[in-house]
């Protein structure tokens, strides 16, 4: 009888903690979506943004690894908005059960709309958009200081990339320049039609929501995602960082999406 009154105990706190959490997010959404009511969640999928690939995740995979996540690194398209969410959406397909879904920069736009996934049960932005549903991301962009980065972008036809100046001091600027340097090598040029689509849903506005914002950005204003952080009412952290925290700061992006995988307090 002692163990079964323990165990009651405990479900009684637990059940109170989620409901707190609930009330204080303001959402009506059932307890079993936030990460502390469910179980451990074993699943990541990792989103990246313009003027990266994949690899820009390596750090992080490594540690979420460790941890005993199934983390999977989505590579993707950079030529419009729908083929990008499709492509998350593959990957979100194919895992086995409730899953993180985490984007850094742009990728914050595929999280908006792909994360409405049956399987995603909480988000995670780093240094990333986060529009509203068909929210015009530029125009909210511009009620901020322009970011240095921008001024760095150059054109190939209708394919945009960073120069390497604008690279290693906008982009990655806290991370020693032969690390830099690798980033850069893998850079994947983006197509213009990429910018003009719109997100048509706001996952952040039914799922627990988590955000880093880093305060050295030269890439998105560090404004900027404060306020998205605080409109989407996320668990935020601040990052001393440059706009690539996922490489120069694994330890603290690993800790936040184990947060939101219900892995730590």
């Amino acid at each position: 009888m002692m163990m079964n009154r323990r165990a009651f105990s405990a479900a009684l706190v637990a059940g109170a903690a989620t409901a707190s959490l609930v009330s204080a997010r303001g959402m009506a959404a059932p307890a079993a979506a936030t990460p502390m009511a469910s179980p451990k969640i074993r699943n990541v999928v990792l989103a990246h943004g313009l003027f990266a690939d994949g690899s820009s995740w390596s750090e992080v995979i490594a540690r979420l690894q460790a941890a005993g996540i199934n983390a999977t690194a989505v590579q993707n398209p950079l030529t419009t908005l729908p083929e990008a969410v499709a492509e998350v959406t593959r990957v979100l397909d194919r895992q086995d059960g409730p899953t993180v879904l985490a984007g850094h920069s742009f990728a914050g736009m595929l999280v908006t709309e792909a994360g409405v996934h049956p399987h995603v049960a909480a988000l995670v932005y780093v240094a990333a958009r986060a529009p509203d549903a068909n929210e015009d991301y530029t125009a909210l962009a511009k009620t901020y200081p322009a970011a240095p980065a921008g001024a760095g972008i150059v054109f190939d036809g209708d394919e945009g990339r960073l120069t390497e100046a604008a690279f290693l001091r906008d982009f990655a600027g806290d991370l020693p320049e032969a690390k830099a340097r690798v980033l850069y090598a893998v850079q994947q040029p983006f197509h213009k039609a990429l910018l003009a689509g719109r997100t048509t849903h706001a996952a952040w506005r039914e799922k627990p929501s988590f955000y880093a914002v880093s305060t050295e950005d030269r890439t998105i204003n560090s404004d900027l995602q404060r306020f998205m952080a605080k409109r989407m009412k996320a668990t935020t952290i601040e990052v001393k960082s440059s706009h690539v925290s996922l490489v120069s700061h694994p330890d603290t992006i690993s800790r936040l999406i184990l947060q939101a995988a219900g892995q730590t307090a």
